[in-house]
């Protein structure tokens, strides 16, 4: 069976082939980086699944996810071509290929094959289990949504995203509370919210009447910005960060630190970096202060690495709650995705 990842350079697959398993990151690491400063060409496709590549260790089965993604992309250019939606301005073209793309991922699709046959393409669904990967990462990831039409608000629209990437269309990823979204713009109706977890288009309320999106983020840019193209590609050194400490712990900040570092030097206001980072950064001195038995961090001070540490850690955490930061709990969360699902007309863009 054919094992690659999915529509990756095959240049970049045989550069580590070779290597330890632990040094796949290191390689997934520069590959994004040159991205990021201009030495390869920007592909948010190749940085999302190359995160999932190496968290297998190069072993990503890639020929049932190839086919379905395939599939989604003869679906869309069909439908682009089609008389879909009343669409009038001059951005018809851009407007109709977004319409393809969300009503294959969240609609039920007949194709006549033949007089006889009918080919129905089913909508992809939420998966309401372990929704944020703790217990499995790999829940997070685009080649699960196609291998099993299941996703979460991780996945659903970095897929999204890649699909307008290929029809080469505008498609932009904002950042909520424990959540990602799209934010789409039209000559007719301005900027407006797509929302894959619930299929529908909501007004701003919606995101901002949980309580745990304050004005202040907003401002600060934490929370319902639009992310740019190299905004997005460097936010999947987030989810590479995520996926290291899934597979080998969290004892070892060394890596995660680099990658949140390197996300802040584009996206300085990245909430998910500055938490990974100072996540990790409490954890490993944590650890060291449970190894040695101690209870005050300052003990460890005479290592001036770890004092620095710690100062950066609090900082972060500071920063992060002036900013309008607050945390949102899981429950609150599912409820909040419940809403949306089961109550959509309260929430949604009526213009659109």
């Amino acid at each position: 069976m054919k094992r690659t990842v999915l529509f990756l350079s095959i240049l970049f697959i045989v550069n580590i082939g070779a290597h330890a398993q632990d040094t796949y990151y290191e390689e997934a690491f520069s590959h994004i980086d040159n991205m990021l400063s201009d030495k390869i060409s920007l592909n948010f496709k190749d940085a999302v699944l190359l995160t999932e590549y190496v968290y297998f260790d190069g072993k990503l089965d890639s020929q049932q996810i190839n086919e379905k993604y395939e599939t989604l992309c003869r679906l869309i250019k069909g439908l682009s071509n089609s008389e879909l939606i009343a669409y009038a301005e001059k951005d018809k073209d851009i407007i109709t290929t977004h319409a393809a793309i969300f009503k294959v991922l969240t609609d039920t699709i007949l194709i006549p094959v033949d007089s006889m046959l009918i080919y129905e393409h089913k909508p992809l669904t939420y998966d309401f289990e372990d929704p944020l990967g703790q217990t499995n990462w790999t829940k997070m990831f685009v080649s699960k949504l196609l291998k099993t039409e299941k996703g979460n608000c991780h996945s659903l629209p970095y897929l999204y995203k890649i699909l307008a990437d290929k029809f080469d269309v505008p498609c932009n990823l904002a950042f909520a509370p424990n959540h990602i979204y799209i934010k789409l713009f039209s000559e007719k109706s301005g900027w407006y919210n797509t929302e894959l977890t619930s299929a529908t288009f909501p007004i701003d309320a919606w995101i901002i009447a949980s309580g745990y999106v304050t004005i202040d983020a907003i401002r600060n840019g934490l929370y319902m910005d639009t992310l740019s193209n190299k905004q997005a590609v460097a936010n999947c050194l987030v989810d590479l960060a995520q996926g290291y400490q899934h597979k080998y712990g969290k004892d070892n900040p060394e890596f995660v630190i680099k990658c949140c570092n390197k996300v802040l030097e584009y996206h300085p206001t990245n909430v998910n970096a500055m938490l990974t980072k100072a996540e990790a950064q409490k954890h490993y001195i944590h650890s060291l202060m449970k190894a040695k038995n101690l209870k005050k961090p300052d003990a460890l001070f005479s290592d001036e690495n770890i004092k620095n540490m710690y100062a950066e850690m609090e900082s972060i955490y500071i920063h992060l709650h002036k900013s309008g930061y607050r945390q949102m709990p899981e429950e609150m969360y599912m409820q909040w995705l419940d809403l949306l699902r089961t109550e959509p007309n309260k929430y949604v863009n009526k213009n659109l």
